[in-house]
């Protein structure tokens, strides 16, 4: 199976509406949780507001992220920005740093049911850091969900930030909350 991948353009919007269909991805989000200003909430907003929200960064150009393909059809999503864009990072106490001014952010993923386990986020987050080395960007700072203790796969509901092996395999090391249900990895590009 072929996967090509493509760097996020204003003229792609009707992909990403294809790709996520209409429920918006993972249940209405629309790639808008992590960018969610305080006051705001992703059950007040999900659904066609979210849309709207994302919608308007992607066409003007204000989203940054990677789609992959199969034949045409697309078939996988990676975010991707300055750290400082996705505004719930911060208020996060767990994943809050002091340098975020300097880091860019890889917090979402979404691949179809039938693509998944098939190297598809692999081929997503190496384009991403591609996309951030031409950027000029020093530091790509990801939000992998810890995995579960006890061996069994993380059900891809859970797993949208990525995971951990998934990052590790790309060189990430574990810079912050070692044990909490979302973990802080970074590169340095």
């Amino acid at each position: 199976m072929k996967i090509e991948t493509r760097e996020l353009e204003p003229s792609m919007w009707m992909d990403l509406e294809k790709l996520f269909g209409s429920n918006g991805a993972c249940g209405g989000c629309w790639c808008m949780s992590w960018r969610i200003p305080k006051g705001e909430t992703l059950s007040a907003i999900k659904g066609v507001e979210a849309k709207r929200q994302f919608k308007r960064l992607v066409t003007s150009g204000m989203a940054n992220g990677i789609i992959a393909y199969h034949d045409g059809i697309p078939v996988g999503w990676c975010s991707f920005d300055k750290r400082q864009d996705y505004l719930k990072l911060d208020r996060s106490p767990s994943l809050k740093c002091d340098d975020s001014n300097k880091v860019w952010s890889i917090p979402c993923f979404f691949i179809k049911k039938e693509y998944r386990a098939k190297g598809v986020a692999t081929l997503l987050l190496n384009h991403a850091l591609e996309a951030l080395k031409k950027r000029n960007a020093k530091v790509a700072e990801g939000y992998p969900v810890k995995p579960y203790k006890y061996g069994k796969a993380i059900p891809a509901a859970f797993a949208w930030t990525g995971t951990r092996p998934l990052f590790t395999k790309a060189g990430f090391k574990i810079v912050g909350n070692r044990n909490g249900g979302k973990q802080r990895v970074r590169k340095e590009l």
